[in-house]
């Protein structure tokens, strides 16, 4: 009998260790290429998460664009529960500033999930966003 307490013990024990592992994965840097617009040539995007307890932090890197160079920006509204990661971005172009808002669920190396951004005229602009780990 108390060989198989210590067995149930030592099993539960393990789940907890693989569970704070999983919750710890997040961090890491991100990839995705989003799509250019009306059909344009997509750019990739690079996104580095820090998560440390339960607080997420964060840049989304850089690049050079076809208007010139866009500089690394830190995330904003930022968290992650249960599997479900989201933070907004906030460029600034010309003057005017663009806030980018996104939602996605955790699955090993992959965030999956939507992105909402300023369209023209005030329409929000949704799409599918999926970023893999940068190995």
């Amino acid at each position: 009998m108390k060989s198989s307490t210590k067995l149930i013990a030592a099993l539960c024990a393990a789940c907890f260790v693989t569970v704070a592992a999983f919750a710890a994965d997040l961090s890491g840097t991100w990839k995705w290429t989003q799509p250019g617009r009306n059909g344009g040539p997509g750019f990739e995007q690079t996104l580095r998460l820090e998560l440390k307890g339960d607080t997420l932090t964060g840049t989304m890197l850089g690049m050079e664009g076809p208007q010139g160079k866009i500089p690394d920006v830190a995330i904003a509204d930022a968290s992650y529960k249960d599997g479900t990661v989201s933070f907004s971005v906030t460029r600034e172009f010309n003057g005017n500033k663009r806030t980018s808002k996104f939602q996605g669920r955790l699955e090993g190396d992959t965030i999956k999930g939507s992105v909402e951004r300023p369209g023209r005229d005030g329409n929000v602009m949704k799409s599918d966003w999926t970023a893999t780990r940068a190995k």
